[in-house]
């Protein structure tokens, strides 16, 4: 999929409807939608015991939400709190949106977390912890007072938000919370991903007076620390199963890779979608085996 050129995308809704859908298409980011979608598959496959159980109306809901609505709450707060900031960004020249709200944009992002309420009403008391989680640190993350996004350390640990809709996908399936080791190691992996992707903004974030993990480390040594994340990472998923904590392994090899190659970072950091995908979809196949295996789906 093309990105729209977010450069002639209006402010809010005054260019017409389809205009204002385009400008939340852009806010949303697109490109990754799977960043808390993925992670709800992948919790589902691993939380039922029946293949049956797979599509059902609560997480066939659960999988809508976090694919578009939850995108455009998250990232809309973001924008909102970073509209400043992100006059400088040269990221949001081509290939994300500069905030350009108008009240109906601001009630739209408004509107996407409150749908996000209804989760609660359709999912057991198990998955509340991670979906209370998931709303809390996606303002927390980028709105006052704790704006976690400008606070070195605490920017990367936050990111834990993203493992949090697979945990509630997981507790919903089996009715129980999911393992602690792969918890932890999700959320490991997800700070080395927040970390990583924070390299090419160590420049306008320094510009912009923004201290954060990657512009206090400089860029050698948060490839360091994104290598440390994802290899405690795949050491936590292989107390699960080894074959995860091999999967999982992909990514220090890849950091250590860009940090040591002529490849930009700038440039590297777009190919974690497709990265993240391939990954996701064959941990998500590993989950479909558990309950459905391939030597039956091959006969």
């Amino acid at each position: 999929m093309t990105d729209p050129d977010t450069s002639t995308v209006p402010d809010g809704s005054r260019g017409g409807v389809t205009d204002f859908l385009r400008y939340l298409l852009v806010l949303s980011r697109p490109r990754f939608w799977l960043y808390l979608a993925g992670p709800v598959a992948v919790g589902v496959t691993y939380g039922v015991a029946d293949v049956s159980e797979l599509f059902t109306p609560v997480t066939v809901a659960l999988a809508g939400y976090f694919l578009v609505p939850a995108n455009v709450y998250l990232y809309g707060v973001n924008d909102a709190f970073d509209a400043d900031i992100d006059e400088v960004n040269p990221k949001k020249e081509d290939r994300e949106a500069r905030w350009r709200g108008d009240r109906l944009v601001a009630l739209a992002v408004v509107a996407a977390g409150v749908i996000g309420i209804a989760t609660f009403a359709v999912t057991p008391r198990v998955a509340w912890p991670y979906l209370a989680g998931f709303f809390a640190l996606g303002a927390a993350y980028s709105a006052p007072p704790l704006r976690f996004k400008t606070t070195p350390l605490a920017d990367s640990v936050s990111n834990g938000l993203y493992v949090l809709p697979g945990a509630a996908a997981y507790a919903t399936a089996a009715g129980t919370h999911p393992p602690l080791a792969a918890l932890a190691g999700a959320w490991l992996w997800t700070m080395g991903m927040h970390t990583f992707s924070a390299i090419p903004d160590i420049e306008p974030d320094r510009a912009a007076g923004i201290r954060t993990t990657a512009t206090v480390l400089g860029e050698g040594w948060t490839y360091v620390y994104c290598f440390g994340c994802w290899t405690a990472a795949s050491i936590a998923f292989a107390a699960v199963d080894l074959r995860l904590g091999a999967l999982i392994g992909v990514y220090p090899v890849f950091v250590a890779w860009v940090a040591t190659s002529s490849v930009a970072v700038d440039r590297a950091y777009w190919w974690f979608p497709a990265l993240n995908t391939v990954i996701g979809t064959l941990l998500s196949m590993g989950g479909l085996w558990r309950v459905y295996p391939i030597t039956e789906a091959l006969g």
